[in-house]
């Protein structure tokens, strides 16, 4: 299967947006495997509303409280299972994860154990503010210590060359752009967005 993981360094770096854009830029198919959180938009509803007409796969778990996906599961009574198969369908698909890149889905799997099974490239989306480059250089050690294909680091926010390009050299990724703040957030300036995005 062809497509991408998108993780971040962190919550609230800009993943979805950024995997509305992948969806637009691949014509690809969209995938939030565990949402947690139910009271407002989910990540699923807004690449949705962000790409209309993409294929959007319905979430193998609906998880109600905001907050890390093992808690949240704990939580709900449900028990997250070893493995998260990638749903049939045509074309590539765009999968998000939760959080970053070492969230854990049970206390003894994390998000980025997902990531080796599912063994597409990993897209790893960065703030461009302070504390970047650290963050960001932790998230690819610990992708490349579990044999993840890190496909490149995609920025997200205002313009901060240096950020950027230390990021590249230190961490030998690959930059795949940067989504400059979407103001209004609407499905032109995602398309736009897409436009300057470039993958592997």
């Amino acid at each position: 299967m062809q497509g991408y993981i998108v993780t971040g360094t962190d919550t609230g770096v800009g993943k979805t947006v950024a995997a509305a854009v992948l969806v637009a830029r691949l014509g690809a198919r969209y995938w939030k495997p565990v949402q947690a959180g139910l009271d407002e938009e989910t990540d699923s509803a807004l690449v949705a509303r962000l790409v209309p007409g993409a294929t959007i796969h319905p979430e193998a778990y609906r998880l109600v409280t905001p907050c890390s996906p093992h808690q949240a599961a704990a939580i709900d009574g449900v028990t997250l299972p070893d493995a998260l198969p990638l749903p049939a369908g045509e074309g590539p698909i765009v999968v998000e994860g939760a959080g970053g890149v070492l969230v854990p889905l049970r206390e003894d799997r994390l998000y980025a154990d997902q990531f080796a099974a599912w063994a597409l490239p990993v897209v790893l989306v960065a703030r461009t503010s302070l504390g970047t480059i650290n963050h960001t250089l932790l998230s690819i050690e610990a992708l490349r210590a579990r044999g993840c294909a890190i496909a490149g680091v995609l920025f997200n926010g205002e313009g901060n060359a240096e950020s950027e390009r230390v990021i590249g050299a230190i961490g030998r990724v690959a930059q795949l752009g940067r989504i400059a703040p979407l103001d209004p957030l609407t499905p032109a300036t995602v398309q736009a967005a897409a436009a300057g995005i470039a993958l592997p």
